[in-house]
């Protein structure tokens, strides 16, 4: 079917805009580690569910060394690190701006995939890196207005969220990027030693499904590292009341995260990993790259974030830049 992976990669975009306005509810209700913990064993059951439905095998035994030794490394950069900077940044500076700063993983994504695969950065390259860099730095940052302040000066600019906490949180939404980024590549390589490694007479019927029991493979390292990190801390969980225990308690909280782990490694990781079989992982990086643009409206109606012309054409921009990189 022509355009599929290019429609599948805007699905993507739409079930990541879920995925972040539900994970900062069910980040804030149950704690980053609570939450990822019960985040990875639920996207792992269906991720094996799914398979087991519909091909009557998991798959995971036709799986090569190489194929688990890449997956896994996918899992403990792209779910480990990338997903704990991205949500201590929703935490920080709300999931429109978290998912804003993720513009940069196309960028990344290509980064890692020339020193793993050995592509090339051109002059276009560069170029759309600063349109994209530019963009991101408009809807960040706006012009200081404190009403009744003398030392008031127009020309200065601020990020919107201010404070320590502001800077911290740009940190991890860059953190967020370069694990998803160097994630994706390293997944694509462990996908393609899977593929290989399968039986030819068996492929043909399970092909479709594999991004979804590769991506389970990612979650295992992903439970493993937040559950022995949690074990670790956990004393300082009790103390904010973020336990297992606590976590049934919370139905809102609970909620938010089944709708999390739904949209995001559960479908929206399933299905990027598909939608990079059909087209070229550039144009599904930059499609997928438009939640910033989708996620306006949400969070403004959900969160009450106002929205100004300056975070529309920098979301616009920075998407554009995305676009340029991959197109030029």
């Amino acid at each position: 079917m022509q355009y599929l992976g290019e429609m599948i990669s805007l699905g993507v975009a739409c079930l990541w805009t879920v995925s972040a306005l539900s994970a900062e509810v069910a980040t804030r209700r149950l704690g980053i580690f609570v939450m990822n913990v019960w985040r990875m064993a639920l996207a792992f059951v269906l991720s094996v569910g799914l398979m087991l439905m519909f091909t009557g095998t998991m798959g995971l035994g036709y799986a090569s060394a190489e194929t688990w030794l890449w997956l896994l490394a996918s899992g403990v950069v792209g779910y480990f690190f990338g997903d704990w900077c991205l949500f201590n940044s929703y935490l920080t500076i709300g999931s429109r701006y978290g998912q804003l700063l993720m513009t940069l993983a196309p960028m990344f994504t290509a980064l890692s995939a020339w020193v793993l695969i050995g592509q090339t950065l051109s002059w276009s390259a560069l170029l759309a890196m600063s349109v994209t860099m530019a963009g991101i730095a408009i809807s960040l940052l706006q012009p200081l207005q404190k009403e009744g302040c003398p030392d008031e000066q127009p020309g200065r600019f601020s990020p919107p969220f201010g404070g320590a906490g502001g800077g911290k949180g740009i940190l991890f939404g860059i953190g967020a990027a370069l694990g998803q980024g160097l994630g994706l590549v390293l997944s694509k390589i462990g996908l393609d030693h899977y593929v290989a490694s399968m039986p030819a007479d068996l492929l043909p019927a399970v092909e479709n499904f594999l991004p979804f029991s590769a991506n389970s493979v990612r979650c295992i390292a992903g439970f493993v590292c937040f559950t022995s990190w949690y074990l670790i801390r956990r004393k300082s969980y009790r103390a904010d009341h973020h336990t297992f225990t606590d976590s049934f308690q919370n139905r809102r909280g609970l909620t938010a995260l089944l709708f999390t782990v739904l949209s995001g490694p559960f479908l929206g990781v399933g299905f990027s990993l598909m939608a990079v079989q059909h087209t070229a992982a550039g144009i599904a990086s930059t499609l997928m790259a438009t939640t910033p643009i989708l996620i306006l409206w949400p969070s403004y109606y959900l969160f009450g974030q106002r929205i100004t012309w300056r975070n529309v054409l920098g979301a616009v921009i920075s998407v554009a830049g995305v676009s340029l990189f991959f197109l030029l």
